[in-house]
């Protein structure tokens, strides 16, 4: 379809009734310059793959290469993307709140507290080892044990017997409250009644199942630098892991004994385009698709371009995700100074003239298309006169340099930056960009190398975003730390009633305004160009590695 799409107004209603019944229920690269050749090598795949897919192969287009494959350390989203394919999660959410079988035939509650997994008895590895509970209580124990470097903090730090910072306490390494009641099954307990839907979200379907039969033997704190994260030789997914030649292409195979069904598609390539060569590979039918979100963002000034094509269809979609100017509180730990920054950014000029107004100016991590988004907060708009005075009162030295950094690949953030850069310069702020592909930017997030850092982030339909503003988590790479913050963020953990929820949140939502540990600019909609020679498949807001197996394209 050419035009924006019917299902945000449907969206927004689905919110609405996923609460209510709740309630009741309960990377870039500095190197990615024109990639314009085709990978070959599809035919040495032909061995993989059964005759009814072997000639059929998928080609998409995304411009941030991944940093690796290794779902416990790397979530940066290109990583994640291509994660989707090869390893499974649990369960699936394929709308706002609704959750399918994927390793999982259910997870089952009878107070809110114990809950039961029930795998599928037909999945195995792609080496033909059996998928079982031991699998599933080996990847919690790894994503809460304090020698490895792990993003599921967060979502383990639920469970009984973890500690709030998502690390068993030192000298354990096993969470007590996971327990084996066979081969297929398997419960955990949660430190208090918690709402179903966090636990089906952030350890159903955000956490991937990893083999413990080929990665137990290795050193927990070696595990992230280990092989197998850049050549992940046994899967769960749709797809197998072939090749990654870095900065060009992620070359992925059938999984035939795919135990949801052979998928119809024999051969993906997930091709690392400058953001042009997207476009004009889409238009010439290089590549069928992007992968759509932050990691292929398509310029506003091309959707009429590729709208226009008639090999092409394409959709508009309001999404989860923000964009932010992450804010260093050990560089700028004056708040006054952080508030100055927030008015001195023009936020509906960025809307306007870079977005085409199809974006949404947000003012918390919540956009409009979440459920516990509030319009309650406080909302810094553009104001230089105001901006300027904050400094004055700040103490700011006009002589000094602000440096931001921001990630190559997303050429509407990378116009971001210039705009924020004129924005201040024009209240006597001067400011210094860096730009570096998105592995390094995650490097010097972790590091605190910056005073400003461009990134946007699209986390879940559970309201909890511990890994983002909790202290010591993941993704705090502003290093914020508020005894009232990480106590909302316990309490709204703890809560069951989504009513309750909502309204721990709301308060939350108004003390990150006024703390400001980042500022966040926009919501930008998913345009999402797809060839008419797919059959099924592509990104969507929620599910898109719902049914991989299904997918198809014309010979």
């Amino acid at each position: 379809m050419k035009k924006t799409s019917i299902l945000l107004q449907a969206l927004t209603v689905i919110l609405i009734l996923s609460v209510i019944a709740a309630c009741g229920s309960k990377a870039d690269t500095n190197s990615n310059t024109g990639n314009n050749s085709n990978p070959t090598g599809s035919n040495s795949l032909a061995e993989n793959t059964s005759k009814s897919n072997k000639d059929k192969t998928l080609f998409i287009g995304i411009s941030i290469p991944p940093v690796a494959f290794n779902p416990l350390a790397n979530g940066d989203t290109a990583s994640t993307y291509v994660q989707g394919f090869i390893f499974d999660s649990l369960l699936v959410m394929d709308g706002p709140l609704n959750f399918v079988p994927k390793l999982a035939t259910s997870i089952d509650t009878e107070d809110n507290q114990t809950f039961t997994i029930h795998l599928d008895n037909n999945a195995t590895w792609s080496d033909g080892t059996p998928l079982t509970a031991d699998d599933v209580i080996f990847t919690l124990n790894r994503a809460a044990d304090p020698l490895v470097n792990s993003v599921y903090g967060a979502y383990v730090s639920l469970l009984e017997g973890v500690e709030n910072t998502g690390k068993l306490p030192e000298g354990q390494s096993e969470i007590p409250s996971l327990q084996k009641v066979d081969n297929y099954t398997v419960t955990l307990k949660t430190k208090q009644p918690v709402d179903p839907n966090l636990v089906k979200e952030q350890i159903g379907s955000k956490i991937l199942i990893l083999p413990k039969h080929v990665l137990e033997g290795i050193a927990k704190d070696q595990l992230a630098q280990d092989p197998f994260m850049l050549n992940p030789t046994v899967t769960s997914g749709a797809f197998k892991f072939v090749k990654y030649e870095k900065d060009q292409y992620i070359q992925l195979a059938a999984n035939d004994s795919y135990y949801k069904g052979t998928p119809k598609i024999g051969n993906i390539y997930i091709k690392t385009l400058t953001v042009p060569n997207l476009v004009a590979q889409l238009q010439s039918g290089e590549i069928q698709m992007t992968s759509g979100g932050s990691t292929a963002k398509i310029p506003v000034q091309d959707y009429e371009t590729l709208n226009d094509s008639p090999d092409l269809n394409t959709s508009i979609e309001s999404t989860l995700n923000f964009q932010t100017v992450l804010l260093n509180q050990e560089k700028l730990n004056k708040v006054e100074l952080r508030q100055a920054i927030a008015y001195g950014i023009d936020r509906k000029y960025i809307v306007d003239e870079l977005l085409a107004g199809n974006g949404e100016i947000v003012n918390s991590p919540y956009t409009p298309l979440h459920a516990y988004h509030s319009d309650n907060v406080k909302s810094y708009d553009y104001d230089p006169e105001k901006s300027k005075q904050l400094f004055e009162e700040a103490g700011w030295n006009f002589n000094d340099t602000l440096q931001l950094v921001v990630p190559t690949g997303n050429q509407i953030r990378e116009q971001v930056g210039n705009i924020i850069v004129e924005n201040l310069r024009q209240i006597g702020v001067k400011v210094q960009i860096s730009t570096f592909d998105f592995a390094t930017v995650m490097q010097k997030a972790k590091a605190g190398e910056y005073d400003l850092l461009l990134m946007g982030f699209t986390f879940t339909m559970d309201p909890d975003y511990t890994s983002l503003y909790g202290s010591n988590e993941p993704y705090n790479f502003m290093k914020y730390q508020s005894e009232e913050n990480d106590r909302l963020l316990l309490e709204g953990k703890k809560e069951a009633d989504p009513a309750k929820r909502k309204v721990i949140y709301d308060q939350l939502q108004a003390l990150w305004q006024e703390d400001l540990p980042l500022i966040t600019l926009y919501s930008d909609p998913d345009f999402t160009p797809v060839s008419k020679k797919v059959i099924y498949g592509g990104p969507k807001v929620f599910g898109t590695f719902a049914d991989l197996q299904n997918w198809d394209i014309e010979e």
